[in-house]
């Protein structure tokens, strides 16, 4: 199966964009699906994304852009209020995707 390359957005780029993007690859394996994470801040975006090829980006920062690859915000999952409706459109986005 194809590996999902996702970029973890916060506002440092450390701590909450590492625990999200953990959670995220828990999530998606436990469905299925393989990924790979790379974290960064929101003004990191557009250098990560110009030095590979990746499938989306999940943020609990504002993003700074728009960009060609599905963006979903991951407040929900990090803060527990929402995180059912973040759930649904992550593993939607990950179907469509994969194919």
């Amino acid at each position: 199966m194809r590996t999902l390359n996702i970029v973890s957005v916060c506002g440092s780029g450390t701590v909450t964009s590492s625990m999200i993007a953990n959670k995220v690859k828990d999530l998606l394996e436990d469905n299925g699906f393989n990924a790979k994470t790379v974290e960064v801040n929101p003004g990191g975006v557009d250098g990560v994304l110009s030095s590979g090829t990746f499938d989306m980006i999940v943020h609990t920062s504002p993003l700074i852009s728009t960009y060609e690859i599905p963006t979903i915000n991951a407040v929900g999952f990090l803060t527990g209020m929402g995180e059912e409706e973040f759930i649904e459109e992550l593993l939607e986005t990950a179907k469509d995707l994969v194919g």
